[in-house]
């Protein structure tokens, strides 16, 4: 891997990864890899690593959760530097950077149900979301003054193609404006929506390198847009990450409750055996072999992560049940 570099935006500092989790229930194996592929890449190159819980959604996250997930990680050997935060706890640079935005009128309330929007645009876009179009914006003048009220907030997305350059999976196009139109940035819950705060706590926090699974590559687009549209001077570089499926062909999620680290670990499961498989699966060994986090830093380089990625564009990774079978051996 890459040696520790300076970061060009912070005088003096490396660079910086995170480990950003959103604290709605057990990790799952899914999970799990993409935090100790970050963890691993930061660690052997020398870089900070911080932990962030993504908490921001209130009706589903909980401070117990976050509680749950950093033992959990403990627990597999992953550690991070400096005290971990979580976004609920620091409201005030989120309104800050709307008070920007509003300052080049580019954010405006908008009420409108998802369904109006939807009626009034047309057909949903990919993944069911729903574009909303400029035509909609509204006329009111007050609309266009942002006060953190609890109404949707939404962003002025401008046309034309956005490049976004990854490290791993190399250049994509995309088109926020033909995708999403412009985007939800404040809920009516009072609160940053997920694009805002994440493009606000990794420029406030100095990480220069985002590590994450590539269902979210299409998000990059939209942030980058919003990294430019906030003036901030620097942009994180993208590394994203294949993401790992049932056998049925879905991608693993926390409903999987059989795949949650939490789960595994009561059923005597050890954390040398979930690092061993994520090692197989990493391309490190043709059979797993129990490993500790340290170990799987060690062993990780470039053209191992490289032909992960190649191998998995064409063969999607399966989490199958002699994967299972192999976890729970004594």
């Amino acid at each position: 891997m890459a040696d520790a570099q300076a970061n060009p935006g912070i005088p003096g500092s490396t660079r910086t990864t995170r480990l950003a989790p959103s604290p709605t229930g057990d990790l799952h194996l899914g999970n799990v890899r993409s935090l100790l592929l970050a963890w691993a890449i930061g660690r052997r190159a020398g870089w900070r690593v911080l932990l962030r819980h993504e908490d921001l959604d209130a009706s589903r996250a909980s401070g117990d959760a976050c509680d749950a997930i950093e033992d959990s990680l403990r627990w597999l050997g992953i550690d991070w530097d400096e005290d971990a935060t979580r976004q609920s706890e620091h409201l005030d640079p989120y309104h800050d950077a709307m008070r920007r935005l509003e300052s080049r009128r580019l954010v405006f309330s908008s009420s409108l149900s998802r369904r109006a929007v939807r009626e009034a645009a047309g057909a949903p876009h990919g993944g069911g979301e729903v574009r909303f179009p400029a035509e909609l914006r509204p006329d009111d003048e007050r609309a266009w003054r942002f006060d953190g009220s609890d109404t949707n907030f939404r962003a002025i997305t401008r046309p034309g193609p956005e490049i976004v350059e990854d490290e791993l999976l190399g250049t994509h196009r995309f088109d926020p404006s033909s995708e999403v139109g412009d985007q939800i940035v404040w809920t009516k819950a009072g609160r940053p929506a997920y694009q805002l705060a994440v493009v606000v706590d990794d420029h406030r926090q100095g990480v220069t390198d985002v590590i994450r699974g590539a269902d979210l590559l299409p998000s990059a687009a939209r942030q980058q847009r919003l990294h430019a549209d906030l003036r901030f001077e620097t942009r994180p570089r993208w590394w994203h990450l294949p993401i790992v499926h049932d056998e049925s062909g879905r991608r693993l999620a926390k409903r999987d409750g059989d795949t949650g680290v939490e789960a595994l670990r009561a059923a005597g499961v050890r954390p040398d055996r979930i690092i061993g498989l994520m090692g197989r699966w990493s391309g490190m060994s043709g059979t797993p072999r129990s490993i500790t986090a340290a170990a799987f830093a060690d062993l990780l380089d470039e053209d191992a992560l490289r032909r992960m990625v190649s191998r998995e564009a064409t063969e999607p990774l399966r989490f199958t049940k002699e994967d299972r079978r192999w976890l729970l051996e004594p």
